[in-house]
């Protein structure tokens, strides 16, 4: 039987601070420090002191080009002097920010690392339950696009008259384009 946490932080919360960056779910070092209520600073050399937990792929340094082209443009920065970031922020995975409840070891940090945890639940049901959902209107969309060509066939050649070779009635004359039509000798 589960107790249950003092603390509360809303899935929207935690779900605004998850983004896809080398087509990983992650987490910033800055938005885990703040949900975990301690500095950027004193995370990443808890990290640091235990690197040998964070492999790539549970933990990685974002690159310039990343940080400038999709960070910047989502948050802005400050000027450096002026309490900016003197490094690249740390990116965590769902398995790094696991990780890090072996590492800061707080009540606080199990709770949040239990809400972070079941936020990263929830976004893959909601995908697959999109993935489920797209699958199904694809397969209706190509039922029904078949049968659509079909009737919009049927009713483009009931609206667009036949065109049958009409004879004209009456008389042309030379200056119309044509010529007058030789009369039969007796």
């Amino acid at each position: 039987m589960s107790k249950s946490t003092s603390l509360t932080i809303p899935i929207e919360r935690i779900q605004r601070c998850i983004y896809l960056v080398r087509e990983h779910k992650i987490i910033l070092d800055s938005d885990l420090a703040q949900l975990y209520g301690v500095e950027t600073g004193a995370l990443v050399r808890a990290v640091k002191r235990n690197i040998e937990r964070f492999p790539s792929d549970f933990m990685f340094q974002l690159s310039k080009a990343e940080y400038d082209t999709f960070l910047r443009c989502q948050f802005g920065i400050s000027k450096k002097g002026r309490g900016g970031r003197r490094y690249m922020p740390y990116a965590f995975t769902e398995q790094g920010v696991a990780m890090l409840s072996s590492v800061l070891r707080s009540k606080r940090a199990i709770e949040v690392n239990i809400a972070i945890m079941r936020t990263f639940v929830k976004l893959r049901e909601i995908l697959a339950g999109n993935a489920a959902l797209r699958r199904r209107i694809e397969a209706m969309e190509r039922q029904y696009d078949e049968q659509f060509k079909l009737i919009f066939k049927v009713l483009s050649e009931m609206v667009m008259p036949t065109q049958k070779s009409k004879s004209q009635i009456g008389y042309l004359t030379e200056a119309e384009g044509h010529k007058k039509p030789k009369s039969k000798s007796k």
